[in-house]
């Protein structure tokens, strides 16, 4: 019997030597980033070196240690934590109403994971080469539908003053205000041809939106709504709108795109 148990034992401490495959869309506790090979942070934990403001306006994103939601004192605020001026969190001011904020880098087909807040009623987004936009909103508790305005949205494009497209997220999977959330995006660039003109659309593979699938082969033939004012193109950077409210992000990490594994 002992010998039985231990030959159980060794067998079992070897499968947990493999890594588990974690592109399945299925939560497994720790984010990517933790335990998988090939990821690159976007953010260096002191300041928001390698990013500028979308415009020349004044730019007041700025790193903390941390972020406060009180819920019963200001429902719609995020604060830094007093004293903090740098750390791993990046929020978009003492308001909430700043320029968008832009990497200095670009990218290619990329894989993302980022992590977010936002407190009641606010609104952000992300912008995968500064065009095409995964919605971030307060979406928590609405029995309505989701549609391509709510949270974990593709958000629609916005042509002749009118909303065209966009993807609705397949469930509504938002968290509370002042509690962390996050996406992890498989992205697709444009393709073009030797003479430069498009011949593929981008293309949203999946969104998993705090371990969800909400989003699935998606395609964008255009920018979105409150894109960046730049073309399509091969390589472009990533985007995240400050403008519409209070909001925080931490953990933006990428890495080249790699195929969907599913089981």
């Amino acid at each position: 019997m002992r010998s039985t148990v231990l030959i159980l034992l060794f067998a079992l401490a070897a499968v947990g030597q493999h890594r588990p495959n974690l592109n399945d869309g299925v939560p497994h506790g720790d984010a990517p980033y933790l335990i998988e090979d090939g990821w690159t942070p976007l953010l260096n934990g002191k300041d928001i070196a390698g990013w500028h403001g979308m415009t020349a306006a004044e730019n007041r994103w700025f790193t903390t240690a941390g972020i406060i939601y009180e819920p019963y004192l200001g429902p719609t605020r995020l604060s830094a934590v007093p004293g903090s001026t740098s750390g791993g969190t990046m929020l978009n001011g003492p308001t909430g109403r700043t320029v968008n904020i832009v990497t200095d880098q670009k990218f290619g087909d990329v894989e993302l994971y980022l992590e977010f807040m936002i407190p009641k009623g606010s609104n952000s987004g992300v912008y995968l080469h500064g065009l095409y936009e995964v919605q971030v909103f307060d979406s928590f508790g609405s029995l309505e539908p989701p549609t391509s305005s709510d949270g974990g949205g593709i958000y629609h494009r916005w042509i002749n003053n009118q909303g065209v497209g966009g993807s609705a997220p397949s469930r509504n999977v938002n968290r509370p205000p002042g509690e962390w959330q996050w996406y992890h995006i498989w992205f697709r660039a444009p393709r073009f041809g030797a003479d430069g003109k498009k011949t593929e659309n981008a293309k949203f593979l999946r969104v998993l939106y705090n371990g969800y699938s909400i989003q699935k082969d998606v395609e964008v033939d255009g920018p979105t709504r409150a894109a960046m004012e730049i073309p399509e193109a091969a390589t472009n950077p990533l985007m995240l709108q400050g403008d519409h409210g209070p909001v925080a992000y931490r953990n933006i990490y990428w890495r080249p795109l790699r195929p969907i594994v599913e089981r």
